[in-house]
């Protein structure tokens, strides 16, 4: 784990948000029997710089490729998928099961990449003690100890915005340390807990200014 997290300071934000990519299509061919592939071939199909590809994949590759035969992919996809964790499964909790929770509690590929979402809080009374797929939905009471007793590190939070900040304070409060945020919202977290925020208001702005540009 140690040996990951000093790899993963050693290359860029945009690096490692390409990996993720590279897992995905290196996947869809090992689906369809193809045993190599070679990095300019990954760059085409991604439309990316070959160059930019392949220091890419040596930064986390123990297997280096062979000149035109290229790269194993199921090498490829073992190496990248250590990488990032995801042959390492951390659990997680969700809160708030309103719509855009239950849909992430529907998604079964969480567990693919890394992360298995074991209980569902919420301070809605229905909602509190039913279980949704696999996952109990707890009442946010709980929400602090579960996380401590489960030693539960990852925070999916799915609630409005004005209640976004007292969520995230009982998640840390209960030992997380990485959170996942959904809410249109900026959270206040002490230093060493990571926020990756989800804001669809900025993607969609990103949208409209290319329609606009266009």
């Amino acid at each position: 784990m140690t040996e990951n997290k000093e790899m993963q300071s050693a290359i860029s934000m945009q690096a490692l948000r390409r990996l993720p990519q590279y897992y995905s299509y290196l996947k869809l061919l090992e689906a369809e029997g193809i045993e190599t592939i070679s990095a300019p071939a990954i760059a085409k199909r991604m439309n990316l710089n070959d160059v930019q590809v392949r220091k890419d994949l040596a930064s986390v590759s123990l297997s280096g490729g062979k000149p035109k035969k290229g790269s194993n992919v199921h090498d490829l996809i073992r190496d990248i998928s250590h990488f990032l964790g995801y042959d390492n499964v951390r659990e997680a909790v969700l809160v708030g099961a309103g719509h855009l929770g239950s849909a992430l509690l529907s998604y079964k590929g969480f567990e693919e990449y890394g992360m298995k979402v074991v209980a569902a809080f919420d301070n809605d009374p229905d909602c509190v003690g039913m279980k949704h797929f696999r996952d109990m939905i707890y009442p946010m009471q709980k929400l602090s100890n579960l996380c401590t007793r489960l030693n539960i590190r990852i925070g999916i939070i799915t609630v409005p915005k004005h209640a976004a900040q007292e969520v995230c304070d009982a998640l840390i409060l209960g030992g997380v340390q990485a959170i996942w945020n959904f809410a249109p919202t900026h959270l206040l977290v002490p230093k060493g807990i990571h926020v990756q925020n989800e804001n669809m208001a900025v993607s969609l702005a990103v949208l409209s200014q290319y329609l606009i540009d266009v």
